[in-house]
């Protein structure tokens, strides 16, 4: 009996290690069970740290942190941004023992992982690295990745995709 595309990709993911991951049905399942329904992204918090007692003057050189104006910090919901923790560690997992991470070694990695190649966008060598960018947009929510795939160099990046409309990398923010 000739075995399955499915079994085959069983092979394939436990060669790089993914096995050990859950799948992307038990990604999302966490997702459902452990992260906050979706809602309007809220912005970071405004105004000093703490009030001062009345009559209580600010130090000359205390500085107040300039909080991000865009980007996931203030754009992704709290459910895209608990989801992209665990989108992130799985695939750079997945990536980090590769040896030569070639556009289609890590096309074959995502796919095992359980992105279809509709969610997988500008994966391209640059250098001893494969960029790619991965569409995790899902119930109103905004989120995508951005990867480097470097072997134990390997960072995923969470940013963010337009609400609506077909993914295009270049519209992305970080």
């Amino acid at each position: 009996m000739k075995p399955t595309v499915g079994a085959e990709r069983t092979k394939r993911a436990e060669a790089v290690g993914v096995q050990a991951r859950p799948s992307l049905t038990q990604i999302r399942d966490i997702i459902e069970q452990s992260c906050p329904p979706s809602a309007p992204p809220e912005g970071p918090p405004r105004g000093p740290a703490e009030e001062l007692p009345p009559g209580a003057e600010v130090p000359s050189d205390a500085i107040e942190p300039i909080a991000p104006a865009s980007g996931p910090e203030v754009e992704l919901n709290a459910r895209d941004w608990c989801a992209s923790n665990l989108h992130e560690e799985r695939i750079a997992q997945a990536l980090w023992n590769v040896v030569d991470p070639t556009p289609t070694e890590v096309r074959t990695i995502l796919n095992d992982l359980g992105y279809g190649d509709e969610r997988i966008h500008d994966l391209k060598q640059s250098g001893a690295s494969t960029r790619f960018f991965l569409d995790l947009r899902e119930k109103g929510g905004r989120l995508c990745l951005e990867g480097s795939a470097a072997g134990q160099m390997t960072v995923i990046d969470k940013c963010v995709a337009p609400a609506t409309g077909p993914f295009t990398p270049g519209d992305r923010k970080q």
